[in-house]
Parts: structure tokens; C-alpha cells; sequence
């Protein structure tokens, strides 16, 4: 390890160039004080390595998952920088732009959060196939072992239940990610999902009524915020304001007490007057939104969706998405936007699989290859996109078209997800198993895969076999260049 880390540091110039440190799922990230001291052709070849480009004043190297979370423990460690992180932040964000900010800061709320989405999915994508007839006979698990019935419930409340407060756990991340008292969050978070209030779904259905209280002369109705995910990220950010001007205004002898009195008493007076109503304006909006796209543009808008999700995960916009899947699961108890983007993402994987074909004989392009599908197959798909499919743009190309023919073929399946936040072979924890579901997602998957080798193919073979050339530094320094920052 002690050679990587070595190697970095040669490739940025010494350690003095570093302004800030920090990694993703997959990248090691260092902010340069000065981008002319870094010598990209170094950084690109970095033992373990699979990649590298700079992004405005990022460098990002590409480790993947699990080995990054090892180089950037050590590198900070030789460095010194594991204590020194605030001052570097706040460079950063002043050179960013305010859309950079915005997803930058959506991201890290999910990201801070993303263990617990990731265990609620998967637990119930096993309750699911624990319960499902027919899988493995008759009768499902639960029905024929009566001894994991017992395990099989435990399994269903544990991930009921972390969905259930999800609105939580997201206020209390996003108070914590805008500088406020995470606390103070958590304790908002109480307040949106409070067993006092009627429940939102109920209420929704017409099956339960509100209660109404007279604010100010407005008439308020006082209704939990069950699936809020939009209301949460929102009231966050304002429990985060109010904490900080609270603690900034008001004298030291008194702070303590009336400032997070303060701070709740007004976020849950903003709550339920003004954030509540909106977010769910807004929530509705988007699920709206992308139901109208799916019922009106029918397979055209599939296809589309899974022919541009990977490129909006190249601008990073992708992350939003997290706020929009809650809100689908908890408008609708099904995610269908799930299915698309995990057959966009393997379509990559088989883009991928495909130019390795084409390079055969490359040594360096077949180690990059290998190690981006097998991250693929695992639900992350930006060392395929940094190292092999947006470097040479056509197996990208390709990869999108097979994403959107596999779409397509989701939505003649009707395949959807009943999680979210897990997305290639992990996917299939989480598959609605109606209607076949298990059969349509590996169908979809492996027709995406297949796809994505033939596109890439007959792209490379016949279209652009003249312009095609290897893995150089100079054609990564050319293409990654000017790309966009983008948030894991």
C-alpha cells in the first residue's frame, strides 16, 4: 500500500498541492490547490488504479468499491489529514458551482443515510421471496418451514420499520449535512411521524380523517408526513438554519436552553404550515410526473428513462432520484424507475464486456474490464463509465441503446421493485415477485448485458474502428477533462 499512496502523492505534485481529501463508493477525491502541478499521466497509472480524470479543480481516482474505502484510511493517515478536514470544505464548495452545491449536498444527505435504505431494501426484498408461492414449490418458505415463519417476521418488521421512520432517519442526515445539531433533526424527524397525527396514507385513502387546528387564522390540518422524503430533506435544511442563527444571536447565559427550543418550536410551526403542504405539492409533483411520463408515453417513455440514466449518472443528477423512489414507494408501494436504471446500468456492464472483446489482446484494457463489469454486477457503475464507455463514447453510445431496449422490455413485463437503493444482482433481493418477477428481471438483465456486448461490437468493428484507438493518457487527459464533478 505504502507504493500506491507514494505514487499518488508523486502524481499530485507533493502533499502540499492537496486542499481537501475525500473519497465516494468507488473514487479516491483530492481538491488541488493548483491543477498545473498534477501530472495526470502518473495518476492514471497508479498501481491498483483503474483510472483517473479530473473534474474543475477534483482529481478522482478510480479504486472501486472496498479498496478506495483502504486507500483513502491510509492516505489521509500519511498525510495527516484525517483531522484537518473543515477548512478544505468550505474551499471547496466556494468553487462550485450553486447546481454542483445543490446535488453535492443531496448526495451527501443520502449518502450519510444510504446503509439503512440498503439494509430496509434487501430485508424486504427476503421477506418477499421468503413469502412467495411457487418459487421453490407449492408452498412458499414461510408455509412448508414453519420455523422461519418466526425469523421471516422479524425480517418483515425490521424493514417495515426502518421505511416506517425513514423520514427521520433523512431529517436527522440532512440537519446534520446543512451544520446543524443532527439531534435537532432527529428530533423534527419525531415530531413528522408522531403516532398522535393521522396517518398520511390512511388519510390519503379516505380512510381516516384529520384533525384541524386554527394557526394564526389558517386552518391546518395536523397529518403525519409517512413517505415525506422531500418534506424531510427541506425541514432538515431549515432546522439547520434556525440552530445556527439561534446559537449565533442569542446570549451564551440563555443559548443552551431557548435555542433548540426555539429551533423546534418554529420548524414545527413551519412544518405544518408552510414545508408540509408544499413538499407534498412537490412530492406529489414528481411522482406525478414520472407516472404520467410511464401511463401516457407508455413504452417510449420506458425507453427513454433507461436510454439517459446512465448519462445523468455521469452528471450526477442522478442522485435526486433517491428523493423521488421514497416518494413512489410511499404514493404507490411499487418503484418502477428501480428495474430501469439497474437494466441501464448492466447495459453498461455488457458495453463494457463488449470492447474488451474488441481489444482482446490489450492486457490493460482486459484488467480494467473485468474489474469494471464485476463492480457492474454489484450496482455501481462508474468505473465502467470513467474507465472504459465514456473515454471511447461509442460503447457508451451503445450501452444506452441497450439500456432502452431493455426498458422496453421491463415495461412489457410489468417488472417493478417494492425497495429501492440497490440496483444489478443485489436487485433482485428487492424484485416484486408478481407476475413472474424474478424470471422478467434476469431476462431484462441478460438481454441488457447481451445488448450491450452486441452494440459495442458492431459499433467498434464497423462504425468507429478508425477512430477507436487504446487506453492512453493522453485521450483520458482529452476526454475527462472538462467533465462535471460527479456525486456517488
Amino acid at each position: 500500500m505504502n507504493h500506491v499512496l507514494q505514487e499518488i502523492e508523486d502524481a499530485i505534485g507533493g502533499r502540499d498541492n492537496i486542499a481537501h481529501l475525500t473519497h465516494c463508493a468507488t473514487r479516491l477525491r483530492i481538491v488541488l490547490k493548483d491543477n498545473d502541478k498534477l501530472n495526470l499521466d502518473k495518476a492514471e497509472n497508479v498501481s491498483l488504479a483503474k483510472g483517473a480524470f479530473v473534474a474543475g479543480d477534483q482529481l478522482q481516482i478510480i479504486f472501486g468499491a472496498g479498496l478506495v474505502n483502504q486507500v483513502y484510511a491510509a492516505f489521509s493517515t500519511k498525510l495527516g489529514l484525517a483531522n484537518n478536514q473543515e477548512q478544505p470544505k468550505i474551499e471547496t464548495k466556494q468553487k462550485q458551482s450553486p447546481v454542483q452545491r445543490f446535488i453535492k449536498s443531496i448526495s451527501d444527505v443520502f449518502i450519510e443515510i444510504m446503509p439503512c435504505i440498503l439494509a430496509a431494501a434487501l430485508l424486504m426484498g427476503l421477506t418477499s421471496l421468503l413469502s412467495t408461492k411457487g418459487l421453490f414449490g407449492a408452498e412458499s418458505i414461510v408455509e412448508s418451514v414453519p420455523a422461519i415463519a418466526g425469523i421471516n417476521r422479524i425480517i418483515s418488521i425490521a424493514s417495515s420499520g426502518i421505511f416506517a421512520f425513514l423520514p427521520m432517519i433523512v431529517a436527522y442526515s440532512a440537519t446534520k449535512r446543512f451544520g446543524g445539531r443532527a439531534a435537532l433533526g432527529l428530533a423534527i424527524g419525531a415530531i413528522m411521524v408522531h403516532p398522535n397525527l393521522s396517518d398520511a396514507f390512511q388519510v390519503a385513502s379516505n380512510s381516516a380523517q384529520a384533525e384541524i387546528v386554527n394557526l394564526f387564522g389558517l386552518k391546518v390540518e395536523l397529518v403525519g408526513f409517512q413517505g415525506g422524503i422531500i418534506i424531510a430533506l427541506m425541514i432538515g435544511f431549515i432546522v439547520a438554519w434556525l440552530d445556527n442563527f439561534f446559537n449565533r444571536i442569542l446570549p451564551d447565559i440563555i443559548k443552551f436552553v431557548l435555542s433548540p427550543m426555539l429551533t423546534i418550536l418554529i420548524s414545527s410551526l413551519l412544518l405544518f404550515i408552510v414545508i408540509g403542504p408544499l413538499g407534498r405539492e412537490l412530492g406529489n409533483g414528481l411522482t406525478n410526473g414520472l407516472l404520467w411520463m410511464t401511463e401516457h408515453l407508455g413504452v417510449v417513455g420506458y425507453m427513454i428513462f433507461g436510454g439517459v440514466q446512465q448519462i445523468i449518472v455521469i452528471s450526477g443528477l442522478h442522485h435526486t432520484f433517491g428523493a423521488i423512489e421514497g416518494q413512489l414507494l410511499a404514493n404507490t408501494g411499487r418503484d418502477f424507475l428501480n428495474p430501469l436504471m439497474s437494466v441501464a446500468l448492466v447495459a453498461q456492464g455488457g458495453a463494457v464486456l463488449g470492447y474488451m472483446i474488441l481489444h482482446a489482446k490489450n492486457k490493460k484494457i482486459r484488467e480494467i474490464s473485468i474489474s469494471a463489469f464485476t463492480s457492474v454486477l454489484f450496482g455501481i457503475s462508474e468505473p465502467a463509465l470513467f474507465g472504459i464507455t465514456l473515454k471511447y463514447k461509442f460503447p457508451l453510445i451503445a450501452g444506452c441503446i441497450a439500456g432502452a431496449i431493455s426498458s422496453a422490455y421491463v415495461y412489457f413485463s410489468g417488472l417493478t421493485a417494492v425497495g429501492y437503493g440497490t440496483t444489478g444482482l443485489p436487485g433482485f433481493t428487492i424484485v416484486d415477485p408478481a407476475n413472474n418477477g424474478y424470471l422478467h428481471f434476469l431476462i431484462a438483465h441478460l438481454m441488457a448485458v447481451l445488448l450491450g456486448i452486441l452494440f459495442t461490437y458492431v459499433l467498434g468493428k464497423f462504425v468507429y474502428a478508425k477512430k477507436d484507438e487504446p487506453v492512453t493518457s493522453q485521450r483520458s487527459t482529452d476526454v475527462t477533462a472538462q467533465m462535471p464533478i460527479v456525486k456517488e
